[in-house]
């Protein structure tokens, strides 16, 4: 797996998104391990998670929990993994999100991880979403204390635009190592995002990455690219995305979710399918 870097760490250009394995709709334990367990074996050393993926309000945490009990299984073999995690967004159990951006909230939410995570440090703790009730220096300030305190390694924000990403980088300065995004060939709104974060040296983490390329449903012509080019080179519609995503700039690391191992094994080997310049101008063009 070739790699890409995540302010001084070097992770995999591919990261497994793990939030399906918990909330609606997720798989029973035995598969949700056995997918963790096939992205360490095609490569895999970035997990994304967050204290907000559980689908009951009684189980917070729960994939945290869930991939804390996967990595122990491999033991040594999964000590060179970087689990990713997040706080500030609440679950009621109703199946809504929630925002609590407070920084009480967030250093007590950051102890529940480490905890469930059963780590003394996060190697990436990441803002989950901004607070409309909470000035957002407040929050990102109770990352730096976090930082600080040696609590958490490296710090990361999500779902930010581009005046959040220059004022958290203000506040972390070196600390701030990345960005999570929503980006994918339907949801291109963080475009700018992504510059803004190329030039920073940011690593920039879309979320959602293949945004239902699975299906032609809302794509359009966009889709029709997307299959076309795949066919061309005899793979999946979703790996020619995360390699276009790969392609667009060294600083994009695609985090697709996934709950089934041979999804992770597809996703993983997008690191080694490289598309010509000409590909990638065709697929960046929209409509």
């Amino acid at each position: 797996m070739r790699t890409r870097s995540l302010g001084p760490v070097q992770v995999s250009a591919i990261g497994l998104g793990a939030m399906p394995m918990s909330i609606e709709g997720r798989p029973n334990e035995q598969r949700s391990i056995a997918t963790i367990h096939a992205a360490l074996d095609a490569g895999v050393t970035l997990i994304d998670t967050a204290d907000a993926y559980h689908r009951d309000a009684d189980e917070v945490g729960h994939n945290e929990l869930l991939i804390a009990k996967a990595l122990a299984a491999r033991g040594r073999d999964a000590e060179g993994v970087l689990v990713a995690t997040k706080g500030g967004h609440l679950r009621p159990g109703d199946g809504s999100w929630t925002q609590n951006g407070h920084p009480d909230h967030l250093r007590a939410a950051c102890e529940a991880s480490l905890d469930r995570l059963g780590v003394e440090a996060i190697g990436l703790y990441q803002f989950h979403r901004p607070d409309p009730a909470v000035p957002y220096a407040d929050s990102i300030g109770a990352l730096k204390e976090l930082h600080d305190a040696g609590k958490i390694r490296l710090a990361g924000i999500s779902n930010a635009d581009s005046d959040q990403i220059r004022l958290a980088r203000d506040i972390l300065g070196d600390a701030l190592v990345s960005v999570q995004n929503q980006f994918s060939p339907a949801f291109r709104s963080s475009e700018p995002e992504l510059e803004l974060c190329t030039e920073l040296g940011l690593a920039f983490l879309p979320w959602s990455p293949l945004g239902g390329i699975g299906k032609a449903t809302g794509l359009g012509d966009s889709y029709e690219r997307f299959g076309r080019i795949a066919k061309e080179l005899e793979v999946s519609p979703q790996r020619v995305c995360l390699a276009w995503m790969l392609g667009k700039s060294p600083v994009v690391v695609p985090i697709p979710g996934a709950s089934r191992p041979e999804t992770i094994r597809d996703s993983a080997l997008a690191a080694e399918l490289e598309l010509t310049a000409e590909q990638i101008r065709e697929l960046d063009a929209t409509g």
